[in-house]
């Protein structure tokens, strides 16, 4: 009898741990890699397109190019040389410090999908507006399979930059 209430209570306890990376989520005090990364992978599971994976690569270079952000004050993308992106997408994220959990930083550019039309790229937007669906279209593009992100703090915001490769919007391809 207690060798079956162990078994249960090692069991229970597994998917106590288990249960947020199984259905997309995870708690707040996991780490940020796991948390960015589950989140972009709830929504493009959610669509029926296969999970990224964590790329420490993409999230060294994300990293180098928040601190830049963050030491400079500029809020914009990295351009091909020290901080290198050639072929690989990036989204960019910029909220109050302190303020967002990474699931929350993701979920900005999710809520693009409002005017997102699945089609051939660019004419995916409700609106005619690329701006709109940008970030939304990067994370969940049919052909990327890595993701890398890094955060700084930058005065009184938080800067959330990941990359992704296969980089995503390309002019006559279909997004999902």
């Amino acid at each position: 009898m207690n060798d079956v209430r162990g078994w249960k209570g090692l069991l229970a306890a597994a998917l106590a741990v288990a249960m947020p990376l199984l259905t997309g989520g995870v708690d707040r005090d996991s780490a940020f890699a796991e948390r960015i990364l589950a989140s972009h992978n709830r929504e493009r599971s959610a669509l029926g397109v296969q999970p990224l994976k964590w790329d420490e690569r993409l999230a060294a270079q994300a990293q180098a190019w928040a601190d830049h952000l963050a030491r400079t004050g500029r809020f914009d993308h990295s351009p091909a040389g020290p901080f290198d992106r050639t072929m690989a997408g990036e989204n960019l994220w910029a909220g109050t410090a302190g303020a967002y959990a990474p699931e929350e930083m993701v979920g900005y550019w999710i809520n693009e999908k409002a005017d997102f039309k699945p089609g051939v790229f660019p004419a995916v937007s409700h609106t005619g507006d690329l701006q709109a669906v940008g970030h939304y279209t990067q994370l969940i593009w049919r052909e990327t399979t890595r993701v890398g992100c890094g955060v700084a703090r930058s005065g009184d915001d938080d800067i959330l930059v990941c990359r992704y490769l296969t980089s995503g919007n390309v002019i006559g391809e279909r997004v999902i």
